[in-house]
């Protein structure tokens, strides 16, 4: 359908005529496909319209002023229009009308011509696709990683207690036999920390002196 230059129009309010004007415009998507029915919206919903099957859409009896037009749609982002409308003047008895357009809020704006043709930026993604089978996600995984680290601690092991002397085999050993027992673990551990050296040098030092007593007996 062939979109029509926008129109003054005059409406009576009491005893004055206001004049208002109408807006148009169209949606449409890059690909040309069709855009299911959206609700197109000035200030928040103080007009509003739904566009036809061919995106076209139709806002009328819009007073002066400073509009915002947004499109309220679910599955593509639109920009925002800023729409001035300047009252007719006795010279002029049409409106005057300047568009601006906002790809999204705070971004640059560029003057459009009436009517207006407005194409989706982007479409919006509700569900995050599903990642297919990769080889990196398996060994990213943090009990692979441990498991392979047991495996090579397993295969190393016995190379290394090869290359170690009798008395490093014994303390491995030793060490081994801790870690497999929990309880002798903790004595081994607590027993370490209730040693006092200097407990133990006055110990030797009461066992030297009654040897020293039995020998002059």
């Amino acid at each position: 359908l062939a979109i029509h230059q926008w129109q003054s129009e005059s409406t009576l309010v009491g005893a004055e005529t206001t004049t208002t004007t109408t807006i148009r415009g169209r949606l449409r998507l890059p690909d040309d496909s069709l855009l299911n029915s959206t609700q197109v919206m000035l200030n928040d919903g103080e007009y509003s319209t739904y566009t036809q099957r061919d995106g076209a859409f139709v806002l009328y009896n819009v007073l002066p002023g400073v509009h915002l037009l947004d499109v309220q749609s679910h599955t593509h982002l639109f920009s925002q229009v800023k729409i001035q409308l300047l009252e007719a003047t006795e010279t002029d008895d049409e409106m005057g009308l300047k568009c601006i357009e906002y790809a999204y809020p705070g971004a640059s704006k560029q003057a459009i011509p009436h009517p207006l043709i407005l194409t989706a930026h982007a479409q919006y993604q509700y569900f995050e696709p599903r990642q297919g089978f990769s080889i990196g996600t398996i060994f990213k995984n943090p009990m692979l990683i441990m498991m392979l680290f047991s495996v090579g601690l397993m295969f190393f092991m016995p190379k290394m207690m090869e290359n170690l002397d009798d008395e490093q085999k014994e303390q491995m050993q030793k060490q081994m036999e801790l870690q497999s027992d929990p309880t002798k673990m903790l004595s081994s551990l607590w027993g370490d920390m209730t040693n006092d050296p200097e407990a133990e040098a006055k110990k030797s030092i009461k066992g030297g002196s009654k040897a020293r007593r039995s020998k002059r007996e």
